[in-house]
């Protein structure tokens, strides 16, 4: 019958068009590592971003190397910022560092969003990691979670060059400003264990795990993703309730 043909239509019609929203969700993974949650259930918009394996910066990295593309974490940093439907970001971070200076774009982009944002240490968050970590407005790291902290190499080599040596150490202050702004830690005591000597073998540094980093002040505090979301939900309640109160 016509009615029942043309229901058999729709419905088909209606599976291929979840099945393409299906493969464009699993290809915007793949490519940016990136999704946005709750799309059309009632509550809060949020932008999910994830931070895993090398910061790849202006060289590409090893074809077999795990790596975050800065090229494609910017773009969709400014596109949670312009949106109206979203209202909050939530990061989560599991890398071994990377290009500085990527790292620290990504790091000041997401500290200049105007929208709730909250981070989450899964694994480890190592070397450029750290401003990575402490960009949001509020970070987490998991129990077994690490943070390295450690002065900024040139390939591991000494530097014999003082020009060179002077530029590698402002490009460190700039790390150590920023992190100390954006956390609790000062900056002198981030230095004293950046150059700690007893704790990473053959290197000095600080390898801090999750309790640590919240005691040090690097890391606001201990949770997973539950906590995290939690947290994330409730600035964004609160920053809705203000701009209320404020209107």
């Amino acid at each position: 019958m016509p009615g029942t043909r043309r229901y058999v239509r729709l419905t088909e019609e209606m599976k291929n068009a979840e099945q393409e929203k299906k493969e464009e969700r699993r290809e915007e993974i793949k490519e940016t590592g990136t999704l946005e949650l709750n799309r059309g259930s009632g509550k809060h918009k949020i932008q999910l971003m994830t931070i895993i394996g090398e910061i790849e910066g202006h060289e590409a990295v090893s074809g077999s190397t795990k790596a975050t593309k800065y090229e494609h974490l910017l773009p969709r940093l400014a596109e949670a910022e312009d949106s109206e439907e979203i209202e909050g970001v939530l990061i989560l971070l599991n890398t071994l560092g990377g290009d500085v200076e990527a790292g620290l774009a990504i790091a000041e982009m997401i500290a200049s969003l105007s929208k709730p944002t909250v981070s989450l240490v899964l694994g480890g968050s190592h070397s450029i990691g750290g401003p990575l970590a402490v960009s949001a407005d509020y970070s987490f790291i998991v129990p077994s979670g690490t943070m390295i902290i450690h002065p900024v190499r040139s390939s591991g080599m000494f530097i014999g060059v003082y020009q060179s040596y002077r530029n590698m150490e402002r490009t460190q202050d700039r790390i150590t400003t920023f992190i100390a702004e954006h956390s609790k830690i000062s900056q002198k005591r981030l230095e004293e264990l950046m150059l700690d000597p007893t704790q990473l073998v053959k290197d000095v540094g600080t390898m801090l795990e999750g309790e640590d980093a919240v005691r040090e002040g690097l890391i606001d505090e201990v949770g997973g993703i539950s906590q995290a979301m939690q947290k994330l939900h409730e600035m964004i309640t609160a920053k809705k309730e203000r701009q209320e109160s404020g209107s």
